[in-house]
């Protein structure tokens, strides 16, 4: 070692830990590779100390049956992603469509191969227990999707008891289309399926805008409304036992 060379040796200290920014539960959302309305919504919502983390799962920018079904071989894979130092409190699929048409139980089992110290949930379970949660049995749904995809979804919640009254879709096949359907516009499309024997209204699709205006839905029809994004967040909340209540985004949150 020459005269001019230097060694540098850390110095011996007691390190201070504190419990991190996270210190009440950690989030974690698999979505679809082109949503781009989901992790704005989630970051938005949640509370101080509860950390969201966020993973993709390959699929063509094409919403189909199909395309839906491809995806659930890959969930596992893209669960495995998130923190997998294993401080995962919930992992959640966050796609409403994807998550009917696959089917829960499989979908839950693909998360748990990945995530495996993570409490399972889908989109479409925070939906079911949102709806039981505000004890709504007749409702109508909105939806952008195609018809083959909402057939399913009726078919879906009326297996669940649900009286589904009506469902109407968009008919939109591109994602990065769903993501741009205007929150006024959705408002009204949404107050337009509306029945005068509904209970609740659900708005269908995480990549929806529904949450801007999920509060004035409420206002102007005078019943609950659920949306995706809403349902699942205050799904996931709630499995990490965070309960804390949340203003101007509908009664689910405010008052559950």
């Amino acid at each position: 070692m020459s005269k001019d060379e230097k060694i540098y040796r850390s110095a011996m200290r007691q390190v201070r830990f504190d419990q991190g920014r996270h210190w009440r539960a950690k989030l974690g959302f698999v979505i679809l590779a082109m949503e781009q309305t989901i992790e704005e919504d989630v970051f938005r919502l949640a509370p101080p100390g509860v950390g969201v983390h966020f993973s993709r799962v390959q699929m063509a920018n094409e919403v189909t049956v199909e395309t839906l079904e491809a995806t659930a071989n890959k969930l596992a894979g893209a669960a495995a992603l998130l923190l997998p130092d294993g401080g995962l409190d919930v992992v959640c699929f966050a796609c409403t469509s994807a998550s009917f048409v696959i089917g829960e139980d499989r979908v839950m089992q693909e998360l748990s191969r990945g995530a495996p110290g993570a409490r399972p949930t889908t989109l479409i379970t925070g939906v079911v227990n949102a709806l039981r949660t505000l004890n709504v049995r007749r409702i109508v749904v909105a939806t952008p999707y195609l018809d083959e995809i909402n057939a399913l979804e009726a078919r879906y919640l009326n297996d669940q008891g649900f009286d589904v009254l009506d469902v109407q879709g968009l008919n939109i096949e591109r994602d990065a289309d769903m993501v741009r359907v205007a929150p006024d516009f959705i408002k009204d499309f949404a107050k337009s399926v509306d029945r005068p024997a509904a209970e609740a209204i659900f708005v269908s699709c995480g990549a929806l805008r529904t949450l801007d205006i999920v509060e004035a839905l409420e206002q102007e029809t005078g019943k609950p409304a659920v949306a995706s994004n809403q349902a699942m967040i205050w799904e996931t909340l709630r499995l990490a036992g965070v309960d804390d209540k949340i203003e101007g985004y509908g009664q689910l949150l405010r008052h559950y």
